[in-house]
């Protein structure tokens, strides 16, 4: 088993930046890659943003890119989410999510994908 907690979220007005953290403890944290997904009410839960397990390569949604950063420290055994540039449209729960990866330079960008998931964080822009 994986446990994952997210934190970092919160209220933030439009072009503001916020850091996402992901805290993964159970499993060796350097053998799963990862994912951040966010969901906003009535939506579904679409990927922001993908890390392979050794860090090498990524992954961003269109309406990210250039904003957001995905990141990871496997000896910390955390991921991180930085945002920046932050719009109103970029409002949901952000998760964060995991699945082993038998090669070190996979990410994976389907939700059905990821065995692991967080409980959610928070994430507000106010225009």
């Amino acid at each position: 088993q994986v446990q994952l907690v997210e934190s970092g979220g919160g209220l933030v007005q439009a072009g503001g930046s916020l850091r996402l953290s992901c805290a993964a403890s159970g499993r060796t944290f350097s053998n799963f890659a990862m994912g951040w997904f966010r969901q906003a009410p009535g939506k579904d839960r679409d990927v922001v943003a993908a890390i392979s397990s050794s860090g090498s390569s990524t992954y961003y949604t269109d309406s990210v890119k250039g904003r957001f950063t995905i990141s990871r420290d496997n000896a910390e055994n955390t991921v991180y989410l930085q945002m920046n540039s932050l719009k109103p449209e970029d409002t949901a729960v952000y998760y964060c999510a995991a699945r082993f990866a038998s090669l070190s330079g996979t990410y994976y960008v389907n939700r059905y994908n990821y065995n692991y998931w967080g409980q959610g964080t928070q994430v507000t822009v106010s225009s």
